[in-house]
């Protein structure tokens, strides 16, 4: 089969100068190249064609009027249009902006369907080849129209291999196993599926011959109301197209390698040996000449990578296939190849701090800034995951191989790698291992501060923490010239030993201090061994460190943020009456339990709203003694002990909130101290002293409140001086710690009542409580207020997902220390016996051990250096269900302080109601276990539920920096602000243009993208272009599947509103069973609606309570069904029951409780028009004279209307007239809003609800529903 290279003629066996097809084994076929992908616009390329779509009409946009018109106009005028010439196919044009370079053009030009067979050309402008690494803007000559042609270079070796790399690419684009696998940011997608590869296509159905292809629309079994059943493999279904579009069975490196001397002289680079379906084997040759293929067509959105790497925690059993590029790429050093310098690996730190050092001072430096910070941060994110996986899979050698494994560091890639123990007693006075495991993650959160703010002239690290096989590993860019030198020497700020020794520095201050008004951190002194004073703006830990390149890094911010005092007793201090009564303080494992960011942020936005109003009742009390009395008091302002007790009284008094002029004039009388304005009277001043004191503020003049980050750090001693400010300090804190109880997790579960707050799994609910400000460690506490809560029964949902949630938390900090004994070979039997143990009915499951392990026993004891774990690998096996779980509720006792009431898991999942599946996957995600996809049954007491063939991989779990688009965030929330006012073309564009900068910074895959796609795609669709709706909201479905997993809560919310633009509230499942009930009612299911109507009316009821208007519509939906069906009694009963809501809610006047009394009075019409036939049957017989009764199907629109309502969108029509005095409407209010300058807008009282209503809104506009409008 193999041809010998010497024998082959001068111009090499297949120089595929020709496409391979015509050559006789045509690789892909039936797939014409260059069809249209996006929706309507042409070709587009994957990277840009959001762009280019998005253009219509942008030339004319109006400027932004959020005060940066400038800027606006910027970015409006530097998109442009260039011509891109291509050998063999047509001219076409691509949409470019100024700060992209040339390099990108290329890569778009390689992802493209009609030129991504070439890889090794250059581009030319009038003859001159542009470099690939010059910015469009700065290449003479390019302009609007400009034709830029791509030329075929010479092919290197280096070249050739990477464009066999692009072609195995190519040829892998529609295998999933790369995304199964979790390589190179490859994640799942299922649309294309769903839709019959149907994506895009202007939402038409494909047509067999001239008949509409008929749908199936019966649901699954396992999806209708009251079935017990969870299937697993229903989360992914089988694309058929997986299988059977292999190519070639073998493509790899010829054993002909390398070319000898005199084929090296005719242009050989290398040989490949291909072995095609057919089975017909070729060699050919890359030669400085080149090859090239067709391509497959796939939606680009399937093909580009993400950011981060995604990981799926089931895939079905794959075969494994030769690949043999993938096999060079894993056994060669990846690390000189796939970095595009060749020859040297990344300086990491370099390229880290070298973006946070470019210019940011109009919005085109601002953009380049950010996606250049936003690109390294992403690719060291995947340098630093692969690399902590190398170490603890124990393929990276330790810089100090002969010290105790936990004590061992690793340097791989230019990055540092340090395991999570507490290496020589460093957190001995805070919690040993489980302070030095919480650190990292603590210090993450630091740096992510630090770099939101971005300080000029201050750095931080890159900063990664992976847990993986139990271990948490975290690795960090290296600062110049620290490894060469004592840590002793290099720290010339803050402290290595927790406070005892402590040096402070000039520079240091100046830079901190800018970050200290924004993470709320007060400037204080603390005393070092020798009793000397020294000034910080930080915590003691956090160090300062100038590096060889002359920068100031700043490292160990763990404690960034003030102690939480719930979690750390200290003796002789007294905690706020709110926290004794939950049983605070209460001892944690760790003393580094510090508040959140968004509990200090909320805690001081209570603060001073406490402040105007004390201020505000102070100037009225001034007011009123001047009026009674003109200068009899002199000292007018109430006292000082008046106004710590007026504080309590304050919040009931309902009087200040009206009175925006009392606030006002404090807001004007702050301001004007604050400037050191001599003007103020000192009366005046003693009122803002005084509200000021109250409040806890470090100035008197003004408020602001910052806290102290070292108190009650074991160590840290203050000096006399700041005697008072500390205990000041400690007040504060320990009012955030109540403020935390007493505030923030009532609010929280208001929020799940008022369904503001929709968790739909434990990850949607720890952001929630996270962003209030509260940790998970008060899962426990949230979980209680819940039960003792009123409307309890309506928060039955969060209930059992707060009971998952801790139990899933519980069992993985125990797998974590479970795993860290076991080997590599031993690792799936182990992961197995531990989810039997967990989940199975199985009473005594039976780990198996490996067959070696006897073997490798006796070695451990030679490589005892080698192995991460205890010395005994095999303690694991030993564990019962009933030890698991009496570890977990004592776990849960322990940490969260809940008591749990169950001894295994089918006791769980009677007693709290929970499915064995859902457990499953959180711990799945938690520990980043990957399972096989099939059907478990979890209750068999005959043979446990998983085997070792079930565990198909174990991915790590990572945390890292997110860096943020913050100018097309602002684009985006003003865009939003816009829509919420009724503007929805100013909205559209302004998002349009959000959108636009996402792209710029992100590239195309995003999650902040997709929530700019769901809006656009709500937006098309209310102002009535469907197509492009439809279009916008698959890509946001695609994105969020590939962004965020297949089945993650937003995925599932962006595939409903794929189907009727759901609004992002509505994500309740009585929602989504009406929706399916209604295309079913639509489609003349009438039965199996009725299930899914009815047990989305029973779902209503419980969770909006039985008078909702939300119920009152569910029951109009059973009755529209069972008119249908000609139940006339059954409808009249539901019809009424809508009716008497209706009427009890709105009063009999309103227009909805006109519509229902109408439609009673019809059915009851039919109702005795099918009596009297029925009657007339029975009494005449056969000669029943029967007059014809009118069954209605249900029309289209009536089903697409009632859709509507469901999702939150009501169309109200409003002539020409009705629109010019809406408009004058919203000028008046916009001027008197201006006018108070305050925010908080006075509504004028006289105005009927359903005028407020539709206020906002635009010819036929669109407004979400509320509550109290069904």
């Amino acid at each position: 089969a193999a041809v010998r290279p010497e024998v082959l003629p001068a111009c090499a066996p297949v120089a595929l100068r020709e496409p391979l097809g015509q050559r006789g084994f045509s690789l892909l076929r039936g797939h014409p190249a260059g069809v249209a992908l996006m929706n309507g616009s042409g070709p587009h390329d994957g990277l840009k064609g959001d762009k280019d779509a998005r253009q219509n009409g942008h030339e004319e946009a109006e400027p932004g009027e959020d005060g940066n018109d400038q800027e606006v106009i910027v970015i409006q005028d530097t998109g442009f249009t260039v011509k891109i010439c291509a050998p063999g196919i047509e001219p076409f044009s691509l949409q470019v902006s100024p700060q992209e370079m040339v390099q990108e053009i290329h890569q778009v030009l390689m992802d493209r369907e009609d030129t991504c067979h070439r890889t090794c050309f250059s581009l030319q402008l009038d003859g001159n080849v542009l470099d690939n690494f010059a910015e469009l803007k700065t290449i003479e000559g390019l302009q609007e129209g400009s034709l830029l042609k791509v030329v075929e270079e010479p092919y290197t070796v280096r070249e050739a291999r990477i464009h066999v790399r692009h072609i195995r690419d190519l040829l892998k684009s529609l295998d999933p196993s790369d995304a199964f696998n979790g390589v190179d940011c490859n994640s799942l997608s299922f649309l294309s599926v769903f839709t019959d590869g149907d994506l895009g296509d202007s939402g038409k159905r494909k047509k067999k011959g001239t008949e509409m292809e008929q749908i199936d629309c019966t649901p699954p079994e396992h999806i209708l109301p009251g079935s017990k059943e969870r299937p697993l493999c229903a989360l992914q279904p089988q694309n058929r197209d997986w299988k059977p579009l292999q190519c070639l069975k073998v493509l790899t490196m010829s054993g002909w390698n390398p070319p000898p001397g005199n084929r090296k002289m005719h242009g050989d680079l290398m040989y490949l040996y291909v072995i095609t379906v057919e089975d017909r084997h070729v060699s050919i040759t890359a030669s400085t000449r080149g090859f090239y293929l067709n391509q497959v067509q796939r939606h680009p959105f399937e093909r580009i990578a993400t950011p981060f790497q995604v990981y799926s925690w089931t895939a079905p059993q794959a075969e494994h296939a030769m690949d043999c590029v993938r096999a060079e790429d894993a056994y060669t050093s990846r690390l000189g190849y796939e970095e595009h310098i060749p020859g040297q690996t990344r300086d990491w730190n370099e390229e880290l701090q070298t973006t946070r050092e470019l210019p940011r001072k109009n919005l085109p430096e601002r953009l380049l800034r950010e996606r250049a910070i936003f690109k390294v941060h992403s690719d060291f994110t995947a340098a630093a995951t692969r690399g902590a996986m190398a170490v603890i899979d124990g393929n990276v050698m330790a810089i100090n191989p002969s010290e105790e494994t936990k004590m061992q560091m690793f340097i791989w890639n230019n990055i540092f790698f340090s395991l999570g123990f507490d290496v020589r007693d460093h957190y001995k006075d805070f919690g040993g291992d489980v302070a030095a495991y919480v650190a990292p993650t603590n210090d993450l959160n630091g740096v992510r501060t630090y770099n939101a703010v971005d300080v000029e002239g201050l750095y931080t690290l890159g900063t990664v923490v992976v847990d993986y096989r139990g271990y948490r590993v975290t690795a960090q860019s290296i600062i110049p010239g620290i490894l060469e030198r004592e840590q002793e020497q290099s720290v010339i700020y803050g402290s290595i030993d927790f406070g005892k020794t402590v040096v402070s520095h000039p520079k240091y201050l100046e830079l901190l201090e800018k970050t200290s008004r924004p993470l709320k951190i007060q400037k204080h002194k603390v005393l070092n061994d020798k009793n000397e004073e020294v000034e910080l703006c930080s915590s003691v830990e956090c160090k300062g460190i100038i590096g060889n390149d002359g920068r100031h890094y700043i490292l160990d911010l763990l404690r960034t943020f003030p102690p939480d005092l719930n979690f750390l007793p200290v003796e002789g201090e007294e905690m706020p009456e709110e926290c004794k009564k939950m049983g605070f303080p209460k001892q944690h494992r760790h003393k580094l339990c510090c508040l959140r960011q968004e509990l200090v942020d909320a805690f001081v936005e209570h603060r001073y709203l406490l402040f105007m109003k004390l201020a505000a009742l102070q100037l009225m009390q001034q007011k009123a003694n001047k009026q009674e009395s003109s200068g009899v008091l002199e000292n007018g302002a109430s006292p000082e002990n008046g106004t710590a007790e007026s504080e309590k009284s304050e919040s009931d008094d309902g009087k200040i909130d009206d009175n925006m002029t009392g606030l006002e004039q404090v807001k004007e009388l702050a301001e004007t101290i604050a400037s050191d304005d001599g003007a103020v009277d000192p009366k005046s001043r003693e009122v803002i002293r005084n509200a000021c004191k109250a409040v806890g503020s470090i100035s008197d003049a003004s408020f602001d409140i910052r806290f102290n980050p070292d108190i009650f750090s074991p160590g840290v001693r203050f000096p006399e001086s700041s005697k008072e400010e500390v205990q000041d300090q400690k007040q504060l804190l320990k009012d955030a710690a109540a403020f935390l109880l007493s505030c923030q997790i009532p609010g929280l579960v208001k929020d799940c009542l008022d369904h503001t707050v929709l968790p739909m799994d434990g990850a949607t609910l720890a952001e929630a409580m996270h962003q209030r400000g509260i940790n998970m460690r008060y899962l426990g506490k949230v979980i209680s207020f819940i039960t003792k809560t009123p409307g309890r029964a309506q928060l039955d949902h969060i209930y059992k997902i707060g009971i998952s949630e801790l139990i899933t938390r519980s069992a993985k900090h125990i797998f974590k220390t479970y795993l860290q004994g076991v080997e590599l070979s031993g690792l799936s039997a182990a992961i197995s016996h531990f989810l039997n143990c967990f989940l199975s009915s199985f009473p005594n499951p039976i780990a198996h051990l490996p067959a070696d392990e006897l073997v490798s026993k006796k070695k451990n004891k030679k490589r005892k250096n080698r192995n991460l774990g205890n010395v005994d690998n095999t303690a694991w096996a030993s564990m019962t269900p009933q030890e698991l779980w009496k570890n977990i509720c004592s776990e849960a006792k322990n940490y969260f302080d809940f008591g749990l009431e169950c001894e295994n898991a089918d006791q769980a999942a009677e007693v709290y109601s929970l499915q064995k599946i859902t457990l499953l996957r959180e711990i799945s995600l938690k520990t980043g276990v990957q399972i096989l996809l099939k059907e478990y049954n979890f209750d068999n007491r005959h043979k446990p539920t998983f085997t070792e063939e079930d565990i198909l991989n174990i991915f790590p779990v990572v945390k890292h920096v997110n860096p943020k688009a913050s100018d097309a965030f602002h684009f985006f929330q003003s865009g939003q602000a816009k829509v919420q006012q009724g503007f929805l073309k100013e909205g559209c564009e302004l998002i349009n243009e959000a959108l636009n900068l996402f792209n710029n910074v992100y590239g195309a895959m995003h999650v902040e993208i997709c929530a700019c796609l769901r809006l656009l795609a709500r937006l098309n669709y209310i102002m009535g272009d469907y197509s492009e709706a439809l279009s916008n909201q698959q890509k946001a479905v695609l994105m969020s599947e590939r962004v965020l997993g297949i089945e993650h809560p937003n995925t599932i919310q962006e595939y409903v509103s794929t189907r009727c633009w759901g609004s992002r509230t509505n994500i309740l499942s009585s929602s989504f069973l009406n929706n399916i009930g209604l295309v079913l009612h639509g489609v003349m299911e009438y039965d199996l609606s009725l299930r899914f109507l009815e047990n989305a009316l029973a779902i209503s009821s419980k969770y909006h309570g039985s008078k909702s208007l939300k119920v009152a519509l569910s029951h109009h939906l059973v009755a529209r069904v069972y008119e249908s069906k000609a139940e006339f009694r059954s409808a009249l009963q539901h019809e009424k029951e809508g009716y008497t809501i209706y009427k009890n809610q709105l009063g009999e006047h309103h227009e909805k409780t006109k519509e229902s009394s109408e439609y009673l009075k019809y059915l009851t019409q039919q109702a005795v028009a099918l009596q009297r036939t029925m009657n007339e049957i029975y009494k005449n017989g056969s000669n029943a004279n029967i007059m014809p009764l009118k069954f209605t199907a249900p029309s289209m629109a009536s089903v697409l209307e009632q859709l509507n309502i469901i999702n939150g969108i009501l169309f109200i029509p409003l002539s020409q007239k009705d629109l010019e005095n809406l408009k004058a409407e919203v000028q008046r209010r916009q001027q008197l809003q201006e006018s108070l300058k305050s925010g908080e807008q006075l509504e004028p009282e006289d105005k009927a609800p359903e005028e407020k209503e539709a206020e906002p809104s635009m010819p036929s506009a669109a407004i979400p529903l509320t509550q109290s409008s069904a």
